[in-house]
């Protein structure tokens, strides 16, 4: 699922991982997995292939288990291949590694981890858990992800700071989904009326995902009003300052 962002070259985001697990299970593990990654990378295993080893678990979690409403089962796969964000970052800060590229392959896995996930949401209620609106409300989370992660990089690459942080970002969205998914998943054990916490989580998701990108888009707004506005006056500046030393000369 991708390096902890410090150790890939771009500023520190809230990875899947990095939500799910707090500051000190991230230092217990942390110190877990130490001796692992060392193990990888004297087997010339780079982070890179680890990130696209999580990716494909989390992947396969979502595309196998979630469409036949094993939701429990394909909780814990992804679950367990979120500690690739631990292993990979781990690795590449044995390594002293930190690239551009690397950046660049953790965004965009993360984009399709997260395709897969509320894809594997919206299998399951066109086929067996018969359900339109909550199909549609999967496919809604699944594209808002996107739009919402893409107004941020495309602010970002005109020069705006973006400086919004959103009501559901990106870690809220998955965290929220997937313990709803996994508590859900406990109906086929026996356990009565869980199964209503999916579609509430992913009700939650939506409508968190749609005042997130409309909270970034005017964001953007008022950051290029504001940049545009900024320019004709640092333009003017330097005549101003060439005016002034004629008029002293």
């Amino acid at each position: 699922m991708g390096q902890p962002t410090a150790s890939r070259g771009r500023p520190a985001t809230p990875t899947l991982g990095k939500a799910m697990l707090n500051k000190y299970a991230r230092a217990f593990f942390t110190r877990v997995l130490t001796p692992f990654a060392a193990f990888l990378i004297r087997r010339g295993v780079s982070p890179d292939t680890v990130t696209l080893l999580g990716t494909a678990g989390v992947v396969a979690g979502a595309l196998v288990f979630y469409p036949r409403g094993e939701f429990f089962w394909g909780t814990v796969v992804i679950t367990l291949f979120v500690f690739s964000d631990l292993v990979d970052g781990n690795m590449a800060r044995q390594m002293g590694r930190s690239s551009r590229w690397g950046a660049f392959l953790d965004s965009t896995l993360d984009r399709v981890a997260d395709g897969a996930i509320f894809g594997g949401f919206a299998l399951w209620y066109a086929g067996s858990g018969n359900d339109n609106v909550l199909c549609a409300v999967s496919i809604f989370c699944l594209a808002s992800g996107q739009v919402v992660s893409y107004t941020k990089a495309r602010g970002e690459s005109i020069g705006l700071p973006v400086a919004v942080n959103g009501l559901v970002e990106r870690a809220e969205r998955l965290v929220i989904s997937l313990v709803a998914a996994g508590l859900s998943g406990l109906h086929a054990f026996g356990v009565p009326g869980i199964d209503v916490l999916l579609p509430i989580a992913l009700w939650i998701v939506a409508v968190g995902s749609l005042v997130t990108l409309i909270q970034r888009v005017v964001t953007v707004r008022r950051e290029s009003a504001e940049a545009e506005a900024a320019a004709p006056a640092a333009d003017q500046a330097p005549e101003d300052t060439a005016h002034n030393s004629e008029a002293t000369s």
